[in-house]
Formats: structure tokens, sequence, C-alpha cells
């Protein structure tokens, strides 16, 4: 277990121009999403063709989870994949969930894991699909507020012009890397809330162990473990699929849970727990292996 320097998916600077994405967002809202989604398809081959690190990495990725040596399409459908989700935002932040059909798994074993026990529950994912179409369950089940964690300093810009598209749609955000988030964490938690958080890339200097994870050592955080432990709440493995055209996919599986682990045995649980993490995520990318947008050196390969 290790920190080490600063991750790349930290060190990249953000690509796109603040000019670019205003417009962007300008013909989303006023022309409609069919017409965005035709602009998406260029802007994808752009950042295929200009971007030669990001397509090296995307292709050693899906090089593992499909099982054969990528082809140029692949990656194409990989980058449009991401850019799809990313355009998405603009509207599920609006709250227009009557543009997409998104289908929900397993979201009925999370409300009986809050109504038997009303402390609240973390939900666990990673960069796959859309994290943000977790708007979807709130609005679903009015009762159960979401909290999210995130690195809020990364992609600055496009939260920034996000923002600004519904000034009213504040998401409830804990921010990583400062010293009260498990606290404030802890609070969400009490008052019955889930709390989201993506568990595959670390920030600088954190601690990581090394999982199996598409065939390959890999190195995940710990952050999330050691708080899921210490607050002793269930974890919920998270998942939306972006199926293409308009349709998401939320999965929802209990991944582990902490609330009856004791504190001796909690190291144990832990590495038991973030293998369970890998192995899922694993699964997922096999299943759906334009849905993890992961274009940095993962396995850090030499």
């Amino acid at each position: 277990m290790t920190g080490g320097p600063t991750p790349e998916w930290m060190r990249e600077q953000e690509r796109s121009h603040l000019g670019a994405l205003r417009l962007m967002v300008w013909i989303s809202l006023r022309l409609g999403r069919p017409f965005g989604r035709v602009v998406l398809r260029f802007v994808a081959l752009y950042f295929v063709l200009f971007s030669p690190r990001a397509r090296r990495n995307g292709r050693a990725y899906l090089e593992r989870a499909l099982g054969r040596r990528p082809r140029w399409i692949d990656g194409y459908r990989h980058v449009f994949s991401f850019a799809s989700t990313v355009h998405d935002r603009i509207y599920l932040l609006n709250d227009r969930f009557d543009l997409f059909d998104i289908e929900f798994v397993g979201d009925e074993t999370v409300q009986r894991a809050l109504d038997s026990a009303p402390g609240g529950a973390l939900l666990v994912g990673a960069h796959l699909g859309s994290f943000e179409v977790l708007r979807a369950m709130a609005h679903k089940h009015a009762h159960t507020p979401v909290a999210m964690m995130m690195y809020e300093d990364n992609a600055r810009k496009i939260n920034a012009i996000l923002h600004a598209i519904n000034p009213h749609a504040q998401q409830d955000v804990v921010a990583l890397g400062r010293p009260d988030a498990m606290l404030k964490a802890r609070d969400r938690l009490d008052a019955g809330h889930l709390v989201g958080l993506l568990a595959d890339r670390s920030l600088a200097h954190d601690a990581t162990a090394e999982c199996m994870f598409l065939g390959a050592p890999a190195r995940f955080p710990l952050g999330p473990w050691r708080m899921a432990a210490m607050l002793r709440r269930p974890v919920f493995f998270m998942a939306g699929l972006y199926l293409g055209g308009n349709r998401y996919q939320l999965h929802f599986e209990l991944l582990a849970d902490f609330s009856t682990v004791e504190r001796i045995h909690r190291e144990a649980a832990m590495a038991q727990a973030m293998q369970a993490y890998a192995d899922r995520l694993g699964d997922f990318c096999r299943r759906a292996p334009y849905n993890w947008f992961n274009f940095f050196d993962f396995w850090q390969r030499t």
C-alpha cells in the first residue's frame, strides 16, 4: 500500500476551449439533442485524430476489454461514448429525464438496505458510463437525497459552463482531498443520504493497493474503502452504462457491508472489497467495453 506522484490524469490539462464549449451548449439547448449529437461526432473525430497519447492508452485498455486487437473504429466508438455522456450532462442537469430511456437494475436492493438500516449507504462507481445519470435515481426516489464526492478541480471549465446552464440545478458535492471530507460524508449518511464516489483513480500521494484488473495488476486508491470501513456503512457498486442513443442502464449491486466488521478485521475486509470492486469493474468493462473512460496509462506500462 503506497502513495505516489501526481497521477497522469491529474497532470493532463483540460483540452476544451471555453468558447467552443459555450457554442456546444448553445447548440444543444437551442437546436436540440439530435442536432447536438451530429456536431458531437466531429468533436469525437477531432479528439481521435489529434490526441495520440490518449488514443494509445485507450487502445491498451480496449485490447484487454475486447480480448482482441482494437481497430480504429473501436477507438472512435470509445471516444464518442465518452463525448455522449458529457453532452447528456447538459440535459440531466436541467432535469430533462424525459429525453432518456433509463432502466434501473437493482435499485430496489439499495432501497431495502436504507429502509432496514437508515444510516445511508455508499455508492462506489468508476469513470464508467455516466455518473451524472445517478441524478435519475434521486428523481425517481425523491425521498432519497444523493450527495456526490468528487475531485472538484478537474475539468473545472466544463463544470462552470454546466453550472451556467441551470444555476438552480445545484448538486450536493463533498469535495475530496479536504480534511473535513469524511466528516461531511458522515453527516450526509447519518441523515439517510446516498453518498456516491468514484474509486478507480487516486489523487496525488494517495495510498493505493494492488488488485488484479482485466488480467493484470493495477493500483486502486485505498481512501474510499478506509472511509467505508471507518464509517461502517454498506457499499454498493454503481454503474450508469451508456447503451447508445438515449439509453442508459443504472446498475446497483451490494459489494460489501462494513457495518458489522470489527476493527481487527478491517484490513482484510478492505482488501476483499477492493478486489471485489476491481472484479465487478472488469466484468462491466467486458460487458460494455466502450464505457470505461480511461485514456491514461492505468497499468503503468514501461
